[in-house]
């Protein structure tokens, strides 16, 4: 239950999400590489390689072996259908097991085996033992080259397919070994990934980056150094060899660098600023020498390094974890940049959204001698920006992205993206085949605020609380001359907001001024006052509109000097220093200057809230009837709610008021 310009959730309880564990949970996890990993590989190689062993073992179970006078009974009896003579050795094929009675035609085979004199010919030692001649014609005599590839095979198998298990089980085991200690060789080697001119899949141009005219003008000087370096080289100019893109997150500066190189047609390395650093000293330094010697090797290339700011603080401070071996990397850095080895043709693009804590040497001419901000994208920079993500999507004839990028100031580039994603899955969700004007409308409330929390239902009493609550925040924005005009109220839960209402400019603006201010400190008031005016107590739900306005006031006291007690004075920047994750400002004035911010601070809310309760008070018919209209139909839309301000004798605003106003 809030009211800022982009809705953010008030101080409701979270939803439990219990504390159930899936049964799964339990299971062991095997991480890839570690210990238990390698040792259940190396089971299951051991298991499959016994397998195959077992199956070839039982080609060479031992056969049972008969005398030569017992082979020439046998074959007088009729009972041998064949005989194989592999050098001395016999091998017996009978028809049955021998035995007084006849042989039987469907008799199962058995193979024995047998040895002849190496003297005389089998057949003439067979007839030697007294072997008819018709009984020798019945028996099928095969002579085997003892000296062909099965012989040697069967010969030494059951001896070497032992050893050559356990040879494998041996070198895989090393090689895992190897490989650990093998890594110790490849710290200084860079992690950067390449991205070749050729690959038209990762490809990135101009037309496909919007929203950032402005710099997009500045970088095509570089664009075309790398395309035509000889027209500058002839003049005398010289290229800037760095270019640092300064812009909050999601505003596309990796996306511009990846433009550029794709533009250029060049080679794009790119690698974050926290790849360099590791544990072990000098490997930063490493890493950097080795970036750019693979640049140079294709150069002209184009080297981008991400969040720099990782690596390239202030020196000196201690602040951000500052050690030797982050230093190291950075004057590498800047060795290779601008020192005794100075590249013409590999030029630097890094992106931070931290410049400020930047080390002066990187900035300096010669090094980052180019700074490019990017902005949030205005209006017609976000609708250029939906176009782009609107390519491969199709769209309903009912869609406008006009109207979305007019209902989402304060977007970035990423978010609009979400936004567009965001829409298409709610359209596949209702088994859709096209993007409509309601699911992108419907996506952007889910991106600034979260989902629909369905199951999160307000009790009736609650229900009326939050309808009051919205209905404070939108009434007070309605009547104050320089608070922006009211979008849409709602009581359904959205991410960790009971209710919402949402306030956007009829225009982007980039300044704001001292008026403004106060009247959104006097908006953020409404649902607080509203519940202890109708309810004569208070929730939790405000809690959040309290911190913002109190965060605002404080910073019109002491950075925007918007006091008229303290006057033109700035007290606090915005550069705080991190101590253990928290935000520590030193403060630079007396305790008599501090106490007297607090009570100038004080005197701001206690004015809004003394403005506040007076329009509430004045216009409680006005309040009742958009409660109950909330707590009937839970959503109200701008048309809906400028007809009931309009029922109760107030105009609502429109953009030549606002103009008129001075705004």
């Amino acid at each position: 239950m809030k009211t800022p310009k982009k809705p953010t959730p008030p101080g409701s309880k979270k939803p439990s999400g219990g504390n159930k564990k899936s049964p799964l949970g339990k299971m062991p996890h095997f991480p890839q590489g570690g210990f238990w990993m390698q040792l259940l590989i190396t089971l299951l190689v051991f298991t499959l390689l016994l397998s195959i062993y077992s199956s070839v073992a039982g080609m060479f179970t031992e056969k049972e072996e008969v005398s030569l006078s017992q082979l020439a009974a046998d074959i007088n009896a009729g009972l041998v259908s064949s005989v194989e003579v592999s050098g001395q050795n016999l091998e017996v094929t009978y028809t049955q097991t021998p035995t007084d009675e006849p042989p039987a035609e469907d008799a199962e085979s058995v193979v024995k085996k047998s040895k002849k004199e190496s003297e005389a010919p089998f057949t003439e030692t067979l007839t030697n033992y007294g072997v008819t001649h018709d009984a020798l014609s019945a028996v099928n005599i095969t002579i085997v080259d003892p000296s062909g590839f099965r012989y040697w095979f069967m010969t030494l198998a059951p001896l070497l397919i032992p050893i050559v298990i356990i040879v494998l089980i041996i070198w895989y085991l090393s090689r895992q070994v190897r490989g650990s200690g093998m890594q110790a060789f490849t710290f200084g080697q860079s992690k950067a990934r390449m991205i070749s001119p050729d690959d038209k899949q990762q490809r990135v141009l101009f037309d496909d980056v919007a929203g950032a005219k402005e710099a997009k003008e500045e970088l095509l000087e570089i664009v075309d150094f790398l395309r035509t370096p000889k027209k500058f080289i002839e003049i005398g100019a010289r290229i800037p060899k760095g270019v640092m893109l300064m812009g909050g997150p999601g505003t596309g500066k990796t996306l511009l660098a990846r433009a550029v190189a794709g533009e250029a047609n060049v080679p794009f390395f790119s690698i974050s600023g926290s790849e360099f650093v590791e544990m072990f000293v000098g490997v930063g330094a490493s890493r950097v020498r080795d970036l750019f010697k693979l640049a140079k090797k294709v150069a002209p290339a184009i080297v981008f390094i991400d969040e720099i700011d990782a690596v390239g603080r202030v020196r000196g401070t201690g602040v951000g974890g500052g050690n030797d071996e982050r230093e190291q990397t950075l004057n590498q850095i800047l060795v290779e940049m601008d020192g005794f080895e100075p590249n013409e043709k590999v030029i630097v693009m890094a992106a931070t959204n931290r410049p400020d804590v930047l080390d002066p040497a990187l900035l300096r001419p010669g090094r980052f001698d180019r700074r490019v901000t990017i902005d949030l994208p205005d209006r017609e920079g976000r609708e250029g920006i939906l176009a782009i993500h609107a390519r491969k999507k199709p769209l309903h004839a009912d869609t406008d992205l006009k109207v979305i990028a007019e209902r989402t100031p304060g977007f970035s580039g990423a978010d609009l993206a979400n936004l567009m994603n965001e829409a298409a899955i709610l359209a596949a969700r209702e088994n859709r085949k096209e993007v409509t004007q309601y699911d992108l409308i419907r996506s952007i409330e889910k991106v600034m605020l979260g989902p629909e929390r369905k199951s999160h239902v307000l009790n009736k009493k609650e229900k009326e609380i939050t309808a009051y609550h919205e209905a404070g925040h939108a009434l007070v924005a309605s009547v104050l001359p320089y608070a922006d005009p009211v979008h849409k109220i709602s009581v359904i839960s959205r991410g960790r907001a009971a209710g919402y209402t949402l306030k956007l400019p009829f225009e982007d603006r980039k300044m704001q001024s001292k008026r403004e201010f106060l009247d959104d400190i006097a908006v953020s008031l409404g649902g607080y006052i509203a519940e202890q005016m109708v309810f004569d107590d208070v929730t939790t739900g405000p809690s959040n509109d309290l911190q913002v306005l109190t965060n605002l006031a404080r910073n019109m006291v002491t950075r925007w000097g918007m006091s008229k007690k303290l006057g033109t004075v700035a007290l606090a920047g915005d550069d705080g220093r991190a101590l253990f994750g928290a935000g520590v400002q030193g403060r630079e004035y007396s305790e008599k200057v501090s106490a007297e911010i607090d009570a100038e601070v004080k005197d701001i809310i206690d004015d809004a809230h003394k403005r506040a309760t007076e329009i509430l008070t004045k216009h409680r018919k006005v309040l009742d009837a958009i409660a109950a209209q909330l707590v009937e139909k839970e959503t109200l839309e701008r048309p809906e709610f400028e007809d009931l301000l309009r029922e109760h004798g107030i105009t609502p605003k429109q953009k030549e008021d606002i103009e008129h106003a001075g705004v």
